[in-house]
C-alpha cells in the first residue's frame, strides 16, 4: 500500500517543521521536549548541522525540457517512494506513546524505510509485524556475544532486510539538560518532572493507555522488578558502544541481508567499512548529541561520496529538517537521507495523525523543489548543486 504524490494532503495548520516542534513543545513534558530537541554541551553542532546544509544553494534551469519530476529512489534492491527514510531514535515513547508504532506504520503506508533502534520502545517483532518485514533494525553493540547473536537472529527471523551496526555512541553525550532533567543512567523522576506531566494532560492520557515506556527489545534480557536505578546499571553492564573492525568481522560473517554501518564522519572509517565488506554508511554525528567539537555531518558526507560513492552506498543523517534539506543532501552526494527529530516532532505534536502527515509534508517539500529546479529524478540532484 502506498501513496501517489497527488493524493498527498496535510495538516494546513501545521505546514511547516517548524509548526510541528513549535506544537509539540506545548504538547509534551518539558522533560520529554529537551530530550528530544537538544544536542550534547552547548549545542554548538546541533546548530551547526542545519545551519551548514542550509548554506548549500541549488541552482534552476528553468527554459530546460521538463516532463516531470519522480522522487523514487532504489535503494538495496528495494524501489522506495522517496528519497527519506525515518532514522532510529532512542526511547520514541517517552515523547510520545506508542510513536514507534505509528511512525513504522506510516513508513510502511508512504513505501519509506523506517529504522528501529535497539533502544526505543516496541520491539523488532512488532516493528516487522507492522510493515510486514520491511523494517531496518540498528543495533546497539552489546558487551556480551550471547546477546549480540540472540538480538541478531531475532531481527533475522523477523525478515529485516537491512542491519544498521551503530559506531558513534563509544560513550554517552554529555547533555547538561537531560543531566537537570533527570533523565541521564539511571534516570529518575523527580517532583518538577511530575509537575510537568500534570500540564500535559493528553500526554499524560496517552501514557496511561499504552503504559510506561520499556525497552521492549531487550525485556527478555532484563531481570524483572528492574528499579531505575537498577536499569541504568544494567544498560552500561550490557552494551559496550566502542565498536571496531574485530567487532564487525563477526557481524558481518553472521548477517546475510545487507549490512550499514550509521555513525561515519571521516574518509579512514568510510574505506575500512567497504573493506570490511558491508553494503552501505549513514554519515552522522548523532544530531549533534556526541561531540559537540565534531564537523557537521554535510562536510564528511560531501568528502565521503566524492571518494567512496562509487564503491558502497552513502546515505546520511543529522540535521534535515525539510523537503530542501534532503535536496540539498542528496545534490551534496548523498544517495539517501534519514530523519530523526522532524518525525518525532510530527508524533508529539499530532498524535496519531503525525506519521503521515510529516512524510507528507516532507513529500510535497521535495516535489517542489524538484519540479522548480527541473530536476527529474533524484540521482540528478548533483547536477544543481551550485556550491561546488
Amino acid at each position: 500500500m502506498t501513496k501517489n504524490i497527488k493524493e498527498i494532503k496535510i495538516n494546513t495548520s501545521y505546514p511547516s517543521i517548524e509548526d510541528l516542534r513549535t506544537k509539540a513543545k506545548k504538547q509534551i513534558p518539558r522533560f520529554a521536549f529537551e530530550y528530544l530537541d537538544g544536542g550534547c554541551n552547548e549545542d554548538v553542532n546541533l546548530h551547526k548541522n542545519t545551519k551548514e546544509i542550509r548554506d548549500l544553494e541549488l541552482l534552476p534551469y528553468y527554459l530546460s525540457k521538463h516532463t516531470g519530476s519522480s522522487m523514487k529512489t532504489e535503494l538495496f534492491g528495494h524501489t522506495y517512494d522517496a528519497p527519506f527514510g525515518i532514522a532510529p531514535v532512542g526511547l520514541q515513547g517517552l515523547m510520545w506513546p506508542n510513536s514507534p508504532e505509528i511512525l513504522a506504520k506510516a513508513a510502511f503506508e508512504h513505501n519509506i524505510p523506517f529504522i528501529l533502534s535497539t533502544v526505543t520502545t516496541t520491539s523488532i517483532e512488532r516493528a516487522a509485524e507492522i510493515t510486514e518485514g520491511k523494517a531496518w533494525f540498528q543495533l546497539y553493540h552489546p558487551a556480551e556475544n550471547r546477546l549480540r547473536d540472540d538480538i541478531i537472529k531475532r531481527a533475522e527471523a523477523a525478515e529485516c532486510p537491512v542491519l544498521v551496526i551503530l559506531s558513534d555512541v563509544p560513550t554517552f553525550g554529555f547533555r547538561p539538560r537531560d543531566i537537570r532533567n533527570g533523565l541521564a543512567m539511571p534516570p529518575k523522576m523527580n517532583l518538577s518532572n511530575i509537575l510537568q506531566v500534570f500540564g500535559r494532560p493528553q500526554w499524560g492520557i496517552e501514557t496511561l493507555k499504552y503504559g510506561i515506556p520499556n525497552f521492549e527489545t531487550l525485556k527478555p534480557y532484563m531481570p524483572k522488578g528492574l528499579d531505575l536505578k537498577q536499569l541504568g546499571k544494567f544498560m552500561d553492564q550490557t552494551f559496550s558502544g566502542r565498536l571496531n573492525e574485530e567487532k564487525i568481522k563477526p557481524i558481518r560473517d553472521m548477517w546475510k541481508g545487507k549490512l550499514v554501518l550509521k555513525g561515519v564522519a571521516n574518509e579512514a572509517d568510510a574505506e575500512k567499512a567497504i573493506k570490511l565488506g558491508l553494503d552501505g554508511i549513514i554519515v552522522s554525528n548523532h544530531g549533534g548529541r556526541q561531540l559537540d567539537a565534531g564537523e557537521s555531518a554535510i562536510k564528511p558526507l560531501t568528502r565521503i561520496a566524492a571518494k567512496f560513492g562509487k564503491d558502497i552506498k552513502v546515505m546520511m543523517d543529522s540535521g534535515l529538517r525539510s523537503g530542501p534539506d534532503i535536496a540539498r543532501t542528496m545534490a551534496s552526494g548523498a544517495e539517501f537521507t534519514f530523519l530523526g527529530r522532524s518525525f518525532m516532532y510530527g508524533v508529539s505534536a499530532l498524535g496519531k495523525a503525525g506519521g503521515d502527515h510529516t512524510i507528507s509534508l516532507l513529500k510535497t517539500e521535495l516535489q517542489q523543489v524538484m519540479e522548480q529546479i527541473c530536476c527529474e529524478k533524484v540521482e540528478d540532484f548533483s547536477n544543481h548543486l551550485l556550491n561546488k
